[in-house]
């Protein structure tokens, strides 16, 4: 497996300016990867004071088999939420999490062995007995998400809660799609949210409220960290719905542009074709910026706020509202 930088570092170095931020995080980058090889030829000895292997090493071998077939099915998730496919919904996600790490628990307590098993754990050690009990807790703790329990410590790991086949689970709004804007749609926890930035501007200018640009993605899981934990809390929540119009744009949407509205951008010289590529375009372009979630508060005419810079992943509420406070009250004197 390769280790590629990240994103964000790269649109920095290409953007140009001042360059001792891209070098100081690629000399961290090149560290962090190379630092265990450097340690291991520095002090052989050490690898011979490692544990030798037997049964309790094919019980890892085992356990970390489980977790790869777990995040396998995240990945098909991130796949079917970026492709919009609706194959792989909060529910059914769940419930397949839940077998398999029932079926690791399982395993652990000793109810059955596989084939490279050395002989059957009659006897269970501490450190087995300890992992089997707090896999089991863990499937207990999901078993309420098939019937809209948040979750929250999973923010990030399943599909959002408006990605299921009832919506309606804990957490949203009362909103009905009756009261919805044309082109809106309900967001996260009720919000009225549109996906495409002309329709919220316009409507924005209609009603008369500055906007909260929201660049995130299907596949982001710090972008529903955000909206598990900080726009669900009661201080926060209100000035959303009531405050501000949300324009979320998914930057990782792979839904394909009409042949008309596709062109080359100006900024990366890449030609941009999905949806996705459109926003991601406008976030660089216009914030130097192609990390989500970005938050980005501007008047209902599209003009940025001298003042108020764009807020990052940050889940300080105090700090957040604080930011969507003054952002507001700017563009509100414009």
């Amino acid at each position: 497996m390769v280790a590629h930088p990240p994103p964000a570092l790269l649109v920095e170095a290409a953007a140009g300016g001042n360059q001792i931020g891209p070098i100081i995080g690629m000399l961290g980058f090149s560290i962090a990867i190379a630092l265990p090889f450097m340690l291991f030829a520095m002090f052989p000895g050490w690898l011979n004071a490692m544990p030798k292997s037997g049964g309790w090493l094919n019980t890892v071998k085992v356990s970390l088999g489980f977790l790869e077939l777990a995040f396998a099915f995240k990945f098909l998730s991130n796949a079917d939420l970026v492709l919009q496919k609706h194959w792989l919904e909060r529910e059914l996600f769940i419930a397949i999490w839940i077998a398999v790490f029932a079926a690791w628990a399982l395993y652990l307590f000793g109810k059955y062995m596989l084939p490279h098993d050395y002989e059957k754990a009659d006897k269970i050690g501490v450190g087995r007995l300890i992992m089997a009990i707090i896999v089991s807790t863990f499937t207990f703790y999901m078993i309420p998400g098939l019937w809209g329990a948040p979750l929250k410590i999973l923010s990030g790991l399943t599909p959002p809660m408006n990605y299921a086949e009832s919506s309606s689970g804990f957490g949203n709004g009362s909103s009905s799609s009756a009261e919805l804007p044309e082109h809106a749609h309900l967001g996260p926890h009720g919000i009225i949210a549109f996906e495409d930035y002309e329709f919220g501007m316009a409507y924005a200018k209609q009603v008369g409220k500055p906007v909260l640009l929201d660049f995130t993605g299907d596949a982001c899981a710090n972008c529903r960290k955000m909206e598990d934990n900080v726009w669900s809390d009661k201080s926060i929540l209100p000035i959303l719905i009531e405050q501000v119009v949300l324009i979320s744009l998914y930057c990782d949407r792979k839904i394909e542009l009409p042949k008309s509205q596709q062109y080359l951008s100006k900024t990366t010289g890449k030609q941009v074709v999905t949806i996705g590529n459109k926003w991601t375009d406008l976030q660089i372009s216009r914030y130097k910026s192609n990390s989500q979630p970005l938050y980005v508060i501007i008047d209902n005419e599209g003009n940025d706020l001298v003042g108020v810079s764009p807020m990052a992943f940050n889940t300080n509420i105090e700090e957040y509202k604080n930011w969507l406070q003054n952002g507001i009250a700017l563009a509100n004197k414009k």
